[in-house]
């Protein structure tokens, strides 16, 4: 990803790790998905989403602030067979960190 929150992150794995400790802050945390394509040709798929939550829980850079996120975000994925081999995901964290009262 080309975020700062997300810079230190090189794998799937790490990415997913994150995200689980982002629901501690944010524990209604949802996604809402709007668009999914796949081109079978190219070995990509396209998910396009929108990430909602409200920081009721401890975690965050302080106490919770009750803000909530709209972050809209796209993952797009470049598969080997059934494998994931490349992950992008294009978000604004910028945005989402002034949502939520942390920047």
């Amino acid at each position: 990803a080309q975020a700062d929150a997300l810079a230190d992150i090189g794998t799937v794995e790490g990415y997913a790790e994150w995200m689980k400790n982002l629901l501690t802050p944010v524990p209604d945390g949802h996604y809402e998905l709007k668009c999914f394509a796949v081109d079978e040709e190219r070995g990509c798929v396209a998910a396009v989403a929108v990430f909602h939550g409200t920081q009721t829980g401890p975690g965050g850079p302080g106490e919770p602030t009750g803000n909530t996120v709209a972050a809209d975000y796209v993952y797009a994925m470049q598969f080997d067979g059934g494998l994931i081999r490349h992950l992008t995901k294009i978000w604004n964290d910028t945005v989402s960190l002034r949502q939520l009262g942390w920047a």
